[in-house]
């Protein structure tokens, strides 16, 4: 440790160990298994570690995309997740034009949020539990709430099994999921409405804008980077999908194929005792990773096309905005 030319200490190098002890966790638990499923998916490995492996290049590859379960799996993750994110996403814009308009002036935000934000700190295996009793096709909560209303009515109600049959079970995971998820879409759209200046929202009240107005002319376009990462983060985690599918249904139940996910599919080569292919499983990780990555990159080009567009009409509405406002303050103030 020397000094510099002002004759302050100069510490050199000593950063480096406060950030090693980070490093050396990250390689350890992120990096080196990224690594080694990538060796694994070009062997035939079997069980990671045990008996002799060789390798296998591409074949693994190959059977990922002649697969018709893997396809399978795909597209229930895919319509699980579409249903997922229109309500997810809905819900979170809706609570977001209410609490970002100042005509309502709605109090206590801070804890609205904490409310909103609860379900997505339950553990999933928690919420599993409580849905699976909620909506029990017998003796469920839900289906007694329906039949009571049915009765008002002098009508027959027919008990739905919700998440054992295969036309009800995709509907509502992805709603149990949109439910355990709109409150952080909610936050985070909130902390990009809160990143928008005033000086916007006074210039198009003092040119006497109405809400939608305000809300499609100023606010959306302007929480399109935050819409933008709030659907990347949506979809990364969306193809990703386990926990619902797999704690909610029943191998041996009707609806099993409706819901069953590429990642369960990558769970049962991976994992599951008697059919486990680790060079497989790890051929399919990565074949989900490359459509997760084809897919960010398309949303992000299609952004920045449209952004280009919007920033050009931003511009414009701002100097018009501008002048409005130095317009009002000069006819009120000079």
């Amino acid at each position: 440790m020397g000094k510099n030319k002002n004759g302050l200490k100069k510490y050199d190098n000593v950063g480096y160990f406060f950030v090693l002890p980070f490093v050396i966790v990250f390689c350890i638990f992120s990096v080196y298994p990224v690594l080694r499923t990538l060796y694994f998916s070009f062997t035939n490995a079997k069980i990671a570690g045990v008996g002799v492996t060789s390798w296998v290049w591409f074949d693994n590859y190959k059977r990922v995309f002649t697969d018709k379960f893997f396809w399978r799996a795909l597209w229930n993750t895919v319509r699980i997740w579409g249903v997922n994110i229109v309500l997810q996403l809905g819900l979170a814009f809706l609570l977001t034009i209410v609490f970002s308009d100042i005509k309502y002036k709605i109090k206590g935000l801070g804890i609205f949020r904490i409310i909103y934000y609860l379900p997505n700190l339950i553990a999933a295996t928690s919420v599993a539990f409580l849905f699976q009793t909620l909506l029990d096709w017998r003796y469920g909560t839900f289906n007694q709430i329906i039949a009571s209303i049915y009765r008002l009515f002098g009508a027959n109600y027919t008990p739905v099994d919700w998440l054992g049959s295969s036309a009800t079970a995709g509907v509502t995971i992805a709603v149990i999921s949109s439910w355990m998820w709109f409150g952080n879409s909610f936050i985070m759209l909130m902390a990009g409405v809160q990143g928008i200046s005033k000086d916007y929202f006074e210039a198009a009240a003092i040119d006497g804008a109405g809400r939608w107005t305000v809300f499609g002319k100023i606010t959306l376009p302007l929480l399109r980077p935050m819409l933008l990462y709030v659907a990347i983060t949506s979809l990364i985690g969306g193809l990703q999908m386990f926990d619902l599918p797999y704690l909610m249904s029943n191998p041996a139940g009707a609806s099993y194929n409706s819901v069953y996910t590429v990642v369960m599919y990558l769970y049962k080569f991976g994992f599951t005792t008697g059919t486990t292919q680790t060079g497989y499983a790890s051929a399919i990780a990565y074949v989900l990773f490359l459509i997760i990555l084809a897919v960010s990159i398309i949303q992000l080009k299609v952004f920045n096309q449209d952004e280009e567009k919007a920033a050009a009409r931003r511009a414009k509405n701002g100097l018009h905005l501008r002048r409005n406002k130095e317009d009002y303050y000069e006819r009120h103030w000079i």
